[in-house]
């Protein structure tokens, strides 16, 4: 639903973009630290330090905030450079969940290994449903909504890791089958959606 409301975060980002578009660094070296903070975190959650894992993903999000507002303030946006976003974007969500599999957390139903799982995979088909609807001519404009797109995703697990990080690990699991299961369920509205606008 984010994707659908950034109007809303547009002064935040001409500000970001204004401020950090200073520094000497290009808007897609923006992009490739978002990585590199993301594999930090990662190293810190295999280590059970789930506070500084929280810290950087937290950066890492960010980072994929302000690579798009400092490439719009500097003139440098860019149709590659929206795409080196895209893909990186994907591994940044990747390390993130892969991450939790690293960690102890409680068998609700089934292992939490089955949720990571779940969540990787409805991620996944939500953002493959996006670019193969417009691939296969299904929609002439890019399908952007859902109950849980990407915003939405890593806030989630922002929280969960937030919830980790005071050892909270059977809510910080519940927070996972939540992005499971609305995750796949996401990647179904759009599927859907995607059908019916090829039908009007």
């Amino acid at each position: 639903m984010l994707d659908l409301k950034r109007e809303w975060f547009k002064p935040q980002e001409r500000f970001i973009g204004r401020t950090l578009g200073k520094l000497p660094i290009t808007p897609n070296q923006w992009t490739f630290l978002s990585i590199v903070f993301a594999l930090i975190g990662l190293c810190f959650v295999v280590n059970s330090n789930f506070f500084l894992a929280l810290l950087f993903f937290l950066i890492s999000g960010v980072l994929d905030f302000v690579d798009g507002s400092v490439a719009r303030a500097k003139n440098m946006a860019s149709k590659t450079g929206a795409y080196i976003d895209t893909i990186v974007d994907r591994y940044v969500e990747g390390i993130m969940f892969m991450s939790l599999l690293f960690v102890s957390l409680p068998v609700i139903m089934v292992p939490a290994s089955v949720w990571i799982c779940l969540s990787i995979f409805g991620s996944i088909v939500t953002t493959y449903a996006k670019a193969a609807a417009k691939e296969k001519e299904l929609v002439t404009q890019e399908l952007k909504g859902g109950l849980l797109s990407r915003g939405e995703r890593i806030i989630l697990l922002l929280f969960l890791f937030a919830l980790l990080s005071f050892s909270q690990f059977y809510p910080a699991t519940i927070i996972l089958i939540i992005i499971a299961v609305l995750s796949n369920f996401t990647a179904l509205q759009r599927f859907f959606s995607a059908i019916n606008l090829n039908k009007k």
